[in-house]
């Protein structure tokens, strides 16, 4: 970013013009990190549902586990 033209702050900042990288596009960037968000949501509840499923698969449910570690 270049600052040339530009000798103080100390002015309304609205006749400076653009002071950082991709002005206007804030909206934008909101909806494709709400998108991002979303996205990794649904992605982390498929991988532990499907981490789940092998751990029962190798290990049993709940009700095998259970007699298994009953001591009676």
């Amino acid at each position: 970013m270049s600052t040339t033209g530009v000798t103080t702050w100390a002015v309304d900042l609205a006749e400076v013009g653009p002071i950082y990288p991709f002005q206007g596009s804030e909206g934008l960037l909101w909806v494709v990190g709400l998108l991002v968000w979303f996205g990794w949501h649904v992605w982390s509840i498929r991988w532990e549902k499907a981490y789940h499923r092998d751990k029962i698969a190798k290990y049993g449910d709940n009700e095998t586990l259970r007699k298994s570690l009953d001591l009676h």
